[in-house]
């Protein structure tokens, strides 16, 4: 319960500075904008409009002024009917939280040069017309007013200092809260990127797989058939060489004959010679 209690309060704040950047652009309409400008999903301009109760163009120069200080960011689709591009719009919280860090620095140092110069310069006041002079500007008045004649009086610049400086600690302590909001949003996207980065090299691990499958099968194929081919020549050329042996026995037993006149004698199933039938016992 305290971490949840913690996490809503952290989410308030952070909805609370992200208000305050963005009213510091396009004023009380920032309040509303906030609300519906999501800081995950992109929106559809429509929508938003819809929800602001604005119409279309009202809603868009509120956008662009955002997007000119890099608050917003935006893509678009095409309507493939009517032809024309539809906007879709999400809250750079990151880049809004810089831009008011950078908006109170310049505060803070104004407020301290202010501060300086209360304590150091002396400052005169009209107390009937409530106008305040530094001493040059006095000087030139001759310490009178010119509204009323009155005299000026000498004024006391130390409720002045006392409220600047409860500004100042203000401001600070905003600036600490938004480098703490900073830190965690970076930390996000540092998470985020990671994530991308692991998909991206398992998606290029993946397609490296198939096109390896891919080739491997390919291989296989061309191995068969190379394979395929030599059997198919070899058994032509055995073939060939078994009817090149025949024709050469026959030829020859045919010139052994026809030099000797006789026959070559015959062998039975035990091995031994047969003598012609005229001259068997």
């Amino acid at each position: 319960m305290p971490a949840q209690k913690a996490k809503k309060n952290d989410e308030k704040i952070k909805k609370e500075l992200l208000q305050e950047s963005i009213s510091s652009i396009i004023g009380k309409s920032g309040e509303e904008i906030i609300k519906f400008l999501d800081t995950e999903k992109y929106l559809n301009e429509f929508l938003i409009a819809k929800k602001l109760d604005n119409n279309i163009n009202q809603t868009r120069n509120l956008l662009y002024k955002l997007s000119e200080h890099g608050l917003v960011s935006s893509t678009r689709k095409k309507d493939k009917k009517k032809g024309w591009y539809t906007y879709f719009w999400k809250l750079e919280v990151l880049r809004t939280l810089e831009f008011l860090k950078e908006t109170l620095k310049k505060r803070i140092s104004q407020i301290k040069h202010q501060i300086e110069s209360r304590e150091v310069k002396t400052f005169y006041i009209c107390e009937r017309c409530n106008i305040e002079y530094n001493e040059e500007n006095a000087l030139l008045h001759d310490f009178t007013c010119s509204e009323c004649g009155n005299i000026f009086v000498i004024k006391d610049n130390t409720k002045v200092i006392k409220e600047f400086k409860k500004n100042l600690e203000k401001y600070q302590k905003e600036v600490e809260i938004i480098d703490e909001e900073i830190k965690k949003e970076k930390e996000k996207d540092d998470k985020k990127k990671t994530k991308e980065i692991k998909k991206e090299v398992k998606e290029k691990l993946r397609k490296r797989l198939e096109k390896k499958k891919e080739r491997n099968k390919l291989k296989e194929k061309e191995m068969k058939k190379s394979v395929k081919k030599p059997k198919s020549k070899i058994k032509k050329i055995r073939k060939k060489k078994q009817v090149r042996n025949v024709h050469a026995s026959k030829t020859l037993a045919s010139s052994v004959v026809s030099l000797t006149g006789k026959k070559k004698k015959k062998k039975n199933k035990s091995g031994i010679y047969m003598l012609p039938k005229g001259k068997r016992r």
